[in-house]
């Protein structure tokens, strides 16, 4: 699992029809700032993941990479490697709470 901040939508008019009707968002991962344990970072890279969850652009999401991304019933037919599987409320590394959407 991976932390990531939804950063935007796909939209694509055609696709596999097993696809029709997933919503796709732009995700990027994100990780603890080795310089300063109190705040997340960008990991550098960006990836489309399939949300059955209906999370927003500018939510932070827990996202699974390869075959783990099917293992949902929503996902389980898909032709997918990367989804969303948790809307985070907050994250705490070493006793500091990190991200909160309550900030």
């Amino acid at each position: 699992m991976f932390l990531a901040r939804v950063t935007g939508a796909v939209v694509a008019t055609q696709k596999a029809e097993t696809m029709t009707g997933q919503k796709l968002l732009v995700v990027e991962p994100v990780r603890v700032d080795p310089n300063d344990r109190g705040r997340l970072v960008s990991a550098g890279r960006t990836f489309i993941a399939v949300d059955p969850l209906g999370a927003g652009i500018g939510q932070m999401v827990l996202i699974v990479q390869g075959s783990s991304a099917r293992l949902m019933p929503e996902t389980d037919k898909l032709p997918v490697d990367t989804a969303v599987i948790g809307i985070v409320d907050s994250v705490q590394v070493d006793d500091r709470e990190v991200f909160s959407v309550r900030s």
